[in-house]
């Protein structure tokens, strides 16, 4: 084995993302082959392709080489001063977006490549599986914009916020689980729609 600390460390960069090794391997220019083989420790990456993933994917090089730090390196102000990040939500308060109360917010959390004004929310249950498994982190955009298949943010009947693909069919709008065990419902006039989701991370430790 020539280099299994960094192949697990690899790895984990992209279950965060939740891609797929060959959807990876595109993104980086290096056939799935190579990716697997660094992966499992057997070859080592250049440091081309080390490079190539700091500056492509944000992340630290530190944790990267030696796994010490943070995975993701936090963005930067002019004159070196970290900027906020995303805004992870404990829950989503009951006036969301209008008012979001500091008690509101459990941390800030530095991804890469997360568009502005978007908030941070962590999944539980399996009702999106297998798009969003429990315990992933979903990246949303307050009232983003709705179409047929977009996975969205709203409320329940009890006022909760839960997670469903918006669908349309034959001019009627149903919330679907991508999880077959449950069912869609139609929403109500209580039903809010709070945002539409832009990006999910997978094993992302808080």
């Amino acid at each position: 084995m020539v280099a299994t600390g960094i192949g697990r460390r690899i790895k984990a960069l992209r279950q965060a993302k939740g891609l797929t090794q060959k959807e990876f391997s595109d993104s980086l220019g290096i056939v799935q082959g190579f990716l697997s083989s660094i992966e499992r420790g057997k070859k080592s990456p250049s440091d081309t392709l080390l490079i190539a993933l700091c500056h492509y994917y944000g992340i630290n090089k530190e944790w990267l080489t030696t796994g010490r730090g943070e995975m993701v390196r936090l963005p930067e102000r002019a004159g070196g001063a970290p900027t906020g990040g995303t805004p992870l939500l404990k829950a989503v308060p009951a006036d969301f977006p209008t008012a979001i109360p500091p008690e509101a917010i459990q941390e800030v959390v530095a991804l890469p490549d997360v568009p502005p004004g978007c908030y941070a929310l962590v999944c539980y249950g399996d009702f999106m599986a297998p798009t969003i498994h429990d315990g992933d982190l979903v990246i949303f955009r307050p009232h983003g914009e709705l179409g047929h298949g977009v996975i969205v943010l709203v409320t329940n009947r009890w006022g909760e916020a839960i997670l469903r693909r918006y669908r349309v069919k034959e001019g009627e709008v149903y919330l679907s689980p991508d999880n077959a065990a449950y069912t869609p419902f139609r929403p109500d006039p209580e039903t809010r729609i709070l945002g539409t989701v832009v990006q999910v991370w997978r094993k992302v430790k808080l």
